[in-house]
């Protein structure tokens, strides 16, 4: 056998085999994966003072509740797109949000006057929920993340209503009310 003929009989015998068994096992795991965005059904947030958790956005019927500056509570529908949805599902990878723990609370008794946020991803086979206390001083790597979750959301949600608001103001002939 010549020297090339070797190299061809090692490259057959050992790396196709490896790279087939890589396909395999990674195919298998992406398969498996407990938190698809093909199997996503919603995302629900919840905020408020203490246990009064009433701010409310549920993304699978578009319920939207919130307490105005004059403390008045408005109820709205606010659609997420599609594109809106997966951008927070791949955050929450990103962020870690499935290896997070239930419960972020502080280590000294729970102060009824800060905010808190409950926050749950919903899927076919599977959920998680997380409930936040914003004076969680235990890990600041988890509290970064977290908060960071929290505004990618809120911030998402606000962006929902201002453009379904500046569409309810454009009349279905196109043009605008004069003022």
């Amino acid at each position: 056998m010549d020297d090339r003929s070797k190299k061809i009989f090692l490259a057959i015998c050992i790396i196709v085999p490896f790279v087939l068994y890589c396909v395999y096992y990674y195919g298998v795991m992406i398969k498996n994966a407990p938190y698809k965005f093909s199997e996503f059904k919603s995302i629900q947030l919840k905020y408020g003072l203490g246990n009064n958790l009433v701010n409310q956005y549920d993304s699978q019927s578009g319920a939207y509740q919130y307490a105005d500056e004059n403390d008045s509570l408005v109820k709205t529908t606010v659609k997420l797109s599609k594109d809106e949805l997966l951008y927070l599902h791949r955050k929450a990878s990103e962020l870690g949000f499935w290896n997070f723990p239930e419960v972020l609370s502080p280590t000294k008794p729970l102060h009824q006057h800060s905010p808190h946020y409950y926050i749950e991803y919903s899927y076919v086979r599977k959920h998680k929920h997380v409930l936040f206390d914003m004076d969680y001083d235990k890990d600041p790597k988890l509290k970064n993340a977290i908060t960071q979750l929290i505004k990618e959301l809120s911030k998402t949600i606000s962006d929902a209503q201002d453009r379904s608001s500046k569409q309810a103001d454009i009349p279905k002939n196109g043009r605008r009310k004069p003022n």
